[in-house]
């Protein structure tokens, strides 16, 4: 059996023939098997869902209860047979709950990433590694520029600016499903243990997250608050919001956005970003390379990024490689390369 056989791109997603199944299709499907909550990868109206309990919540917060005509939950490591195929969840350690899918068919094993990062963050499980034959990846930031900084650094750079400007508020944007929790609980790691204010939209995926068992201290609602309440103090948002007549409330704000994109320079001065994180919950080149090496696998797929560069590098490997060219994917991801100003925020 040939892995085309077992898997293959079509209009609604990846599909499996052999197990009847697609996976994060980007349209309704019968059946459906989800990576994370990231809602470029899980949309409502499927016949029946497949996926961690975290991203089945994270679905439900975002659509309501009957996203999905059926639902079932997987635990990380467990294996389900779907027809011919037998599938598998492991950690992908890109926000909570997310999952590579590891798919089983003919003696062959294809492990279709999602997206995913090899860095430490408090509040997912760290991504595991899955050996397999054929390894689909991501390439968010898959060229040579995008080596990311440790997080722990930008997060120092965040301090230190409000120490610099305590009669100044600095306004924080960040995606409102997993970066805006990791930027928190990393601040929280530092000792920082001022109370922390937050857009209304990111407040019941957050309140989640605590609920989850994932610590980041006292929370605050941003409105309603006085611009002495909110002076010297850290705010997040999507990053729709920083530069929009939401952020007139805030006193002389430092506007900051936590990002991948932000190694680029250039985009955050055309975005107005004053103070630039780049702190990101994909993996970066290097990151992507190591990942692609340490799978053994001798054949590697490419999707939704900069897909050729990295399926250059994959050939001077000696690995088979191609794109995917798979659509509708990372329009509403916190990576987006649309300007901070211009970027929808989360719909949560």
């Amino acid at each position: 059996m040939r892995p085309q056989d077992i898997l293959m791109p079509t209009a609604e997603g990846l599909f499996c023939g052999p197990g009847g199944f697609y996976i994060d299709p980007v349209r309704p499907v019968d059946k459906a098997l989800i990576t994370h909550g990231h809602s470029d990868h899980a949309r409502a109206g499927h016949g029946a869902v497949l996926a961690t309990q975290e991203t089945l919540d994270m679905m439900r917060l975002r659509y309501g209860s009957g996203f999905a005509g059926g639902q079932q939950a997987i635990r990380y490591g467990d294996t389900l047979t779907l027809g011919e195929a037998t599938v598998g969840f492991y950690p992908a350690g890109h926000v909570l709950g997310s999952a590579q899918i590891a798919v089983t068919c003919g003696g062959l094993c294809i492990v279709a990433s999602g997206d995913y990062k090899d860095v430490a963050d408090p509040t997912c499980a760290p991504f595991e590694l899955k050996r397999c034959d054929v390894f689909i990846t991501e390439a968010t930031f898959g060229l040579p520029v995008f080596r990311h900084s440790h997080p722990e650094i930008e997060i120092a750079k965040l301090l230190d600016s409000v120490k610099l400007f305590p009669e100044r508020a600095h306004l924080v944007g960040a995606y409102s499903l997993g970066k805006a929790q990791r930027v928190i609980a990393m601040l929280r790691q530092t000792g920082y243990d001022a109370p922390i204010y937050l857009h209304g939209a990111m407040d019941k995926i957050t309140r989640y997250h605590q609920e989850r068992g994932i610590a980041l201290g006292e929370l605050r609602p941003a409105i309603g608050q006085s611009k002495a309440d909110l002076a010297g103090h850290i705010t997040l948002a999507p990053p729709s919001a920083v530069g929009d007549l939401w952020s007139r409330r805030f006193p002389d704000p430092v506007s900051a956005f936590a990002s991948g994109w932000m190694r680029v320079r250039a985009r955050a001065r055309q975005g107005g970003i004053e103070l630039p994180l780049v702190i990101s919950d994909h993996a970066d080149w290097d990151g992507l390379c190591a990942t692609i090496e340490a799978t053994g696998a001798s054949e590697i797929w490419v999707t939704h990024g900069q897909e050729d560069a990295l399926v250059h590098w994959c050939t001077t490997k000696g690995l088979r490689a191609r794109p995917l060219d798979l659509l509708g994917y990372g329009d509403e991801d916190e990576e987006s390369p649309a300007s901070p100003k211009t970027e929808g925020a989360d719909d949560a």
